[in-house]
């Protein structure tokens, strides 16, 4: 389970840990330090060589904000519209075909646009209920979906 996605490049294991480093760093006296390099963001992208703060805002980044990427994981950090309308070059992060996690079922949401979206691999359950659509869970053990109406209330108000 991931908030938004995971780098094409990623696997499980590396995810996992990568999560941990920001979890670690987050616990401790330079919280605020890695918080302030989350912004603005549209400059990071992920490179293993990444150090220190840059290193940690940009794993934040691929955990909660990805949508879309290229085959090599280059980031396309403003958009968060539909997926046919992603800028050319760019994909759903979970339609890379060569992505290490392809065999692992991914549970996420961050991207309203998208909408509840389920295949083999990947249960997409942001169906919008920010905007005044519904809020969806899954029941894992059999993949049942359960939708309550969100009563137009939306973040914007």
């Amino acid at each position: 389970m991931v908030h938004a996605g995971l780098l094409p490049q990623w696997s499980i294991d590396e995810a996992e840990m990568l999560a941990r480093e920001v979890e670690v760093n987050l616990q401790g006296p330079s919280y605020r330090d890695t918080l302030r390099a989350l912004y603005p963001s549209k400059h990071l992208q992920w490179s293993s060589n990444l150090s220190g703060q840059t290193r940690l805002a940009t794993i934040i980044k691929v955990l909660t904000r990805l949508r879309a990427c290229s085959p090599d994981g280059q980031m396309e950090s403003s958009y968060n519209g539909s997926p046919g309308r992603i800028p050319s070059g760019y994909f759903p992060w979970f339609k890379i075909k060569d992505r290490k996690h392809r065999d692992t079922t991914i549970i996420c949401g961050h991207w309203a646009a998208l909408g509840l979206h389920c295949e083999d691999q990947l249960l997409s359950i942001d169906s919008g209920c920010v905007w005044g659509r519904e809020l969806t869970a899954v029941r894992l053990e059999d993949r049942k979906l359960f939708q309550v109406p969100c009563n137009g209330m939306t973040g914007r108000d």
